[in-house]
C-alpha cells in the first residue's frame, strides 16, 4: 500500500479522535512546562487542592473546655451579682475568669475599655499584665535551661562580662536573691535621654553607674524587677532574638494565645483592643495614665493578654505543653538563702504554703491590677485583670473562691 492510499485510509479516524489527541498533547507539554517552572511557581502549582493538616506529635495546642451552663447558673449569677456590686461601689473596670478542674465556669467583664467614647470591655480587650509577666520570663529561662543553652548556676557575667555585680547567678534572679538595685531609681536618676531605655541600655547603663547592691546574692530574700529585666536580657543574648519574639515562637504561638504580645513602650506599635491603665480623679472622673522612663523594659512586666489567653497558658504550663515537669517544680518551689532559710517564691510565682495552699501572682502597674491564682487543693484557678487602679485584689480573690465554694459543686 502506498504513502497515499494509507494516509486515506486513516483520515476518518484521524478526524474522528483529532479532539483526544488535541487534549492528550495539551496535557503533555502543560506537565512538561510545569515541570521545568517549578522552582518558579512552586507555590501556585495547585491552587485548588484541599490542604491537609497532619497534627505533629507534640502539638501543643490547648482545647478550651466550659461547662454547661445549666451547671454553672448559680454560680454564674453570683458572680455577675459580685462584678456589678465592685463595678459600682470600688471602680472596677476589668474582667474575671474563674476555671474549675481544667474547665471554665465564669469568664465576664464590665465597666469601660474606653472612658471618653464609651466603648464597653469585651472578650478580647488586652490587659497589661504588670508582674504577672514573670512567670513568662522564667518559664523562658526554664526552656533554654532544657535546651541545655544555660544553666541556673552561670552568672551574670557569663553572659554580660562587664555587668558590675559579681557572683550573682541565675537562680538568685530567678527567686530575687540577688540583692540588685532597683532599676526604677537608676532609669529615674541616671538615664539621660528622653527616649526611655531599652533592655539593653538599661543593662549598659547598670554597667557604667555606680549604684550599690543591697546585700550578697543569695543572702536575703528582696523581691526584685531589676532580676527579672536581666533575665529577659538573657533570654535575648542566648536566643538572638527580642524577648518579644521568644515568648511567641516558643509560647504564644503554640497555644493559640493569638491576644498576648511583649509591648514595649516607644519600641512597639499598640495593638488593636490594647487597654490603657486609668486612674480616679475626683471621684468620678478617669484620667489616663501617661507612659514613664520604666515603660519600655521587659521581663519584670509588659506582656499584654486576656483572660482566656492567660487560662491558656497556665492549661500549657500545667500539662507539660511547654515545660517538663521537673522544671515546673521547681518553679512552684519555694526558694532559699545561702543559710537554709525557706522564701515565699518560686521562680516567676510567689508560693503559699500556710493554710489554703496555692501558686499565685499579683500585679500592679499604670493603673493596671492584675492576679493569677491556682488553689492547688480545689483544683481552681482564678484570673483577674482590671485597668483603673483597683487596689483590693486579694480580698476580692477570696469573695471570688467562697462564692465558687458555696455555689458549685461539680
Amino acid at each position: 500500500m502506498n504513502a497515499n492510499l494509507l494516509l486515506n485510509s486513516l483520515k476518518p479516524l484521524l478526524k474522528k479522535n483529532i479532539k483526544v489527541i488535541a487534549s492528550t498533547l495539551i496535557v503533555v507539554f502543560s506537565g512538561f512546562f510545569l515541570s521545568s517552572n517549578s522552582e518558579a511557581s512552586k507555590n501556585e502549582v495547585d491552587l485548588t487542592a484541599t490542604p491537609i493538616t497532619i497534627p505533629s506529635k507534640d502539638e501543643s495546642a490547648i482545647l478550651i473546655e466550659r461547662y454547661p451552663e445549666n451547671a454553672t447558673e448559680k454560680v454564674r449569677h453570683k458572680l455577675d451579682s459580685l462584678l456589678k456590686r465592685i463595678n459600682k461601689r470600688h471602680d472596677f473596670h476589668g474582667a474575671i475568669l474563674v476555671a474549675k478542674n481544667g474547665k471554665i465556669m465564669y469568664n465576664n467583664q464590665i465597666g469601660y475599655a474606653d472612658f471618653r467614647n464609651k466603648v464597653p470591655l469585651d472578650e478580647v480587650s488586652m490587659f497589661q499584665l504588670a508582674s504577672v509577666s514573670k512567670q513568662f520570663t522564667a518559664a523562658a529561662i526554664m526552656l533554654l535551661n532544657e535546651r541545655n543553652q544555660i544553666q541556673l548556676t552561670d552568672t551574670v557575667n557569663t553572659y554580660f562580662p562587664d555587668f558590675p555585680y559579681e557572683n550573682v547567678t541565675i537562680k538568685n534572679l530567678l527567686n530575687h536573691t540577688a540583692g540588685l538595685p532597683k532599676y526604677f531609681w537608676v532609669a529615674e536618676h541616671k538615664w539621660q535621654q528622653e527616649k526611655a531605655p531599652s533592655n539593653s541600655e538599661m543593662m549598659e547603663l547598670l554597667e557604667s553607674s555606680d549604684v550599690q547592691r543591697f546585700f550578697k546574692p543569695g543572702r536575703n530574700f528582696d523581691y526584685s524587677n531589676t532580676g527579672y529585666f536581666v533575665l529577659a536580657s538573657i533570654v535575648e543574648k542566648v536566643s538572638g532574638t527580642s524577648f518579644g519574639a521568644f515568648l511567641k515562637s516558643n509560647f504564644f504561638d503554640p497555644l493559640h494565645m493569638d491576644n498576648t504580645y511583649v509591648y514595649s513602650f516607644e519600641n512597639d506599635s499598640i495593638k488593636k483592643n490594647q487597654l490603657d491603665g486609668y486612674r480616679l480623679y475626683r471621684g468620678w472622673r478617669h484620667l489616663k495614665i501617661n507612659n514613664t522612663v520604666n515603660d519600655a523594659i521587659v521581663g519584670d512586666k509588659n506582656v499584654y493578654a486576656t483572660t482566656e489567653d492567660l487560662f491558656k497558658w497556665t492549661l500549657g504550663l500545667n500539662n507539660g505543653k511547654l515545660l517538663s515537669k521537673e522544671s515546673l517544680g521547681l518553679m512552684h518551689s519555694q526558694g532559699e538563702t545561702v543559710y537554709g532559710r525557706k522564701i515565699p517564691y518560686g521562680f516567676g510565682f510567689r508560693i503559699n504554703t500556710k493554710g489554703e495552699k496555692s501558686i499565685y501572682h499579683y500585679g500592679k502597674w499604670n493603673g493596671f491590677s492584675t492576679g493569677l491564682t491556682q488553689y492547688l487543693e480545689d483544683d481552681l484557678i482564678v484570673i483577674v485583670l482590671e485597668h483603673t487602679s483597683y487596689n483590693a485584689m486579694k480580698s476580692l480573690n477570696i469573695k471570688i473562691k467562697k462564692i465558687v465554694t458555696e455555689n458549685f459543686d461539680v
